[in-house]
């Protein structure tokens, strides 16, 4: 990244060279290129045009070194102009940028290409999983503005401990241990939080501390969770491909790995009709199991689990019932204004006498502190039964 750019014109001359001939591209046909257009050939031109090219047609091209910055959990185009990264402290903008939205067109194109997808004016918009395990999602100019929008969302290179999130203030000392007492007494969890609030990088965390003669059994949209664990399970659901068949959907296998003798079922993401299906098998004897799902604070779990459970069927009692009877706790993730994910409180839920559920406020976790809540005395009824 510390080259200096090489000219347009130039890239464009081997370009052409190159789709002329049909020719792979190496340093020796870079080299012939650039006396054909009476450039000069010494070694560091050469070399910086081949990488300039190589870029622009493997991996993610001139966003691959963004992608492999430490710390760099999501990159974001928004148009040609605007890259942006986020380390864990927020949005920074960077300095690169790509030539027009037509490069930025192209690279969505390869990318989807190599995930056996598409993604053109007939089917503007795409969410897959890169073969890096890299989490892709982009959507065509003109529907998406200022221009061909892309996200990438990168895949831990390791898995983060408690205490490791302890030193990069996500937790409290006290809080860490309050969650780890949660994995051992085996407590059915949901880990709430907007979209990049740390629920996985949590959850990865916590899944660690499972006794290695649990067997964990993971289904996920997209495949994110790698605990540090020796006997983990792992599906992915797949969607539909360009002809419209051969979808699984996250329902399909969250109801395979009832059958795969799991002492924990852990589903990534609840986003849809699935949650029926795990409420289901947390209340039939599978204890200690957990998710993630997007609300926007701890009180707000039931109503997010209430729609989602009604969009499959169930009715607002039937889907309370079963919330009641299958969670017994949750554990709540926030952004703070700087961009520092932190868990932020631990609720336990209650029946209301209309046989509603609430999410009462256990703990509230705030800047070093550890503060016990309204509903203290049942989370620690639950963790010492």
């Amino acid at each position: 990244m510390s080259s200096a750019p090489v000219p347009d014109d130039v890239l464009d001359g081997v370009r052409e060279r190159l789709a002329r001939d049909s020719s792979p591209l190496t340093p020796q046909l870079v080299a012939q290129a650039l006396r054909e257009q009476g450039r000069p050939v010494g070694d560091a031109t050469v070399l910086a045009v081949h990488d300039a090219l190589r870029r622009d047609v493997v991996g993610a091209g001139p966003l691959e070194p963004l992608l492999q910055l430490a710390g760099v959990t999501d990159v974001l185009v928004n148009g040609a102009a605007q890259v942006w990264i986020d380390r864990g402290r927020g949005l920074e903008l960077t300095g690169v940028r790509l030539p027009d939205d037509e490069a930025v067109r192209r690279l969505a194109q390869r990318l989807a290409g190599s995930a056996g997808r598409r993604i053109d004016d007939a089917s503007p918009y795409v969410d897959l999983r890169l073969p890096d395990g890299t989490r892709f999602h982009a959507v065509l100019a003109p529907i998406a503005r200022p221009g061909t929008v892309l996200s990438l969302r990168v895949p831990r290179q390791r898995v983060f401990t408690l205490e490791e999130l302890v030193d990069a203030a996500a937790l409290t000392a006290d809080g860490a241990r309050l969650l780890a007492r949660i994995i051992e007494r085996r407590l059915a969890f949901l880990i709430s939080g907007g979209t990049g609030s740390g629920k996985t990088t949590l959850l990865n965390a916590l899944l660690s501390l499972v006794g290695p003669a649990e067997r964990l059994v993971l289904v996920e949209d997209a495949s994110e969770l790698r605990p540090e664990h020796p006997h983990v399970v792992a599906m992915e659901a797949r969607p539909a491909n360009i002809e419209g068949a051969g979808e699984i959907p996250l329902r399909t296998l969250v109801r395979q790995a009832l059958r795969m003798r799991p002492d924990r079922l852990i589903v990534g993401e609840v986003r849809g009709a699935e949650i029926t299906d795990l409420l289901a098998a947390m209340n039939t004897g599978h204890e200690g199991g957990c998710g993630t799902i997007h609300a926007n604070s701890a009180g707000d779990v039931p109503s997010r689990v209430e729609g989602l459970a009604m969009a499959a069927g169930l009715t607002r009692d039937a889907a309370h019932s079963q919330l009641a009877s299958a969670v017994d706790a949750v554990i709540h993730l926030g952004r703070d204004r700087d961009g520092t994910r932190r868990a932020r409180e631990v609720g336990v839920l209650q029946r209301r006498s209309d046989g509603s559920v609430a999410v009462i406020q256990a703990v509230e976790f705030t800047a070093g502190a550890t503060r016990p809540g309204p509903g203290f005395t049942e989370l620690m009824s639950l963790l010492d039964r």
